[in-house]
């Protein structure tokens, strides 16, 4: 079944643009684009997406707050950010808001393509230089973590999968670098998200180093 993608973008030539490389390709279904995120609870539940190209910078409702109202309305679906400038603020407040992914607009399209693919497996696709800053917020704001108040009863793969994950490595690392297969590590992902009452890979890896959990 194709991935439903869904578009919301102030820029038509951004819309267009995306709108074409999705309907290129098979995998994926193009499940409209909009040009701001006045009606975005009305438009979202109308185009019904598996994942959504959300712009961060937008009129009206911003993309962060659209990422936080999606987020406590339909947690399954999945949004990837997009940018055209690593914003340090602007990124650590999507992922707190529940955004699973972020791209800069610059990112090719077969890369845009992978992203989508990846963040609808559990992913949390970046590029590397939002990897970066995301690893440097987390550094950052270390100061303010604290005992976890809790035993997650995670098993001692899963808290080898959680580390590589804090450590930047996407699904297809931490399979390589543990000699396990792709869906396995999905099935450890599945798990840790159910332990940690998480819903995205960024939270999953916020509240690992802000409780110390690995």
């Amino acid at each position: 079944m194709p991935i439903r993608v869904s578009v919301f973008d102030d820029h038509k030539k951004v819309r267009e643009a995306l709108a074409v490389i999705l309907k290129g390709n098979d995998e994926f279904e193009f499940a409209g684009a909009f040009e701001d995120c006045n009606t975005l609870l009305q438009d979202v539940e109308v185009a019904n997406p598996d994942v959504i190209l959300m712009d961060i910078d937008m009129p009206g409702i911003s993309g962060i707050d659209a990422v936080k109202i999606i987020h406590q309305k339909y947690p399954g679906i999945k949004i990837l950010m997009q940018t055209v400038f690593a914003d340090d603020e602007k990124i650590f407040y999507s992922i707190c808001f529940g955004a699973s992914g972020y791209l800069l607009k610059s990112t090719a399209p077969a890369k845009i393509l992978e992203a989508i693919k990846e963040v609808s497996e559990g992913g949390a696709p970046m590029t590397p230089q939002i990897a970066t800053k995301v690893l440097q917020l987390f550094q950052q704001n270390i100061h303010t973590s604290k005992v976890a108040k809790e035993d997650y009863q995670l098993s001692k793969r899963e808290k080898e999968v959680l580390e590589l994950l804090v450590n930047g490595k996407n699904l297809r690392m931490v399979a390589s670098e543990l000699f396990i297969s792709y869906d396995t590590v999905r099935s450890h992902i599945k798990n840790i998200y159910d332990k940690l009452h998480v819903a995205t890979m960024t939270e999953a890896v916020a509240k690992a180093i802000n409780e110390r959990i690995v």
